[in-house]
């Protein structure tokens, strides 16, 4: 790419467990005229102040994932923006593979594999990165990243509380055509899979899917992913 500037937005919300580590391997990872951007959206557990400490730029937001990650952009100034979550492990190949990208690249996403050691978790992660090869939708597990002034057109994610990242892919592939696909690894935390049990997450996951293509509004599916009834 010709601009290889990039701003990294993480949201963040009670992730005082994992955000140190997450922004320290960031900040090893990012590259001259990088920045590193945190989007808090009412943390009680100290987020903030861990932030604070190693990101360039710390945002006080409305709490919803869309709403954080829309606040972090807008004030973002690298040509390109990467939404990384705050239990997401990476390295600097990550940010090296980035900088790789051929120069009518538009938007794309990285692999993804799960924490957990279970073989299980080997398969879910290859079976969501198979899915996403084949529909062409990213998950925002896979850590995607897009040009800043594409983002900025469409005006970003949709304010809506789920399915924000599904609703994302699906414009930027019918408008800038398919992702393309990093094969770098980027480890995600299996923390849902493992206190709700792997296969009832399964279903879970798939179903609201399914639910969501069928016209099913993000914000019912919210509360069944939640339990909010």
């Amino acid at each position: 790419m010709s601009d290889t500037t990039v701003s990294v937005i993480v949201p963040v919300r009670n992730e005082a467990g994992h955000l140190a580590a997450t922004l320290t391997m960031l900040r090893h990872a990012l590259q001259a005229g990088d920045e590193l951007v945190v989007v808090d959206g009412g943390s009680t557990d100290g987020s903030v102040e861990i932030a604070r400490e190693l990101a360039d730029r710390v945002i006080l937001s409305a709490a919803g994932r869309a709403r954080q990650m829309n606040a972090g952009a807008r004030q973002a100034s690298g040509a390109w923006l990467w939404f990384v979550h705050a239990d997401t492990q990476l390295d600097g190949s990550h940010r090296q593979q980035l900088g790789r990208l051929p120069v009518n690249a538009r938007w794309g996403r990285f692999d993804v594999r799960l924490s957990g050691r279970r073989f299980l978790f080997r398969v879910i992660g290859a079976m969501i990165n198979a899915r996403s090869r084949f529909s062409g939708i990213a998950t925002g597990d896979q850590g995607i990243f897009v040009r800043r002034d594409i983002f900025t057109a469409l005006e970003g994610y949709p304010d809506q509380p789920l399915m924000e990242d599904i609703a994302l892919s699906r414009r930027l592939k019918q408008e800038q055509g398919r992702p393309h696909c990093l094969r770098p690894v980027l480890t995600t935390s299996s923390r849902r899979w493992e206190s709700r049990g792997a296969w009832p997450t399964i279903w879970l996951m798939w179903s609201l899917r399914y639910r969501y293509w069928r016209g099913a509004q993000p914000e019912q599916l919210y509360r069944d992913y939640y339990g909010e009834h």
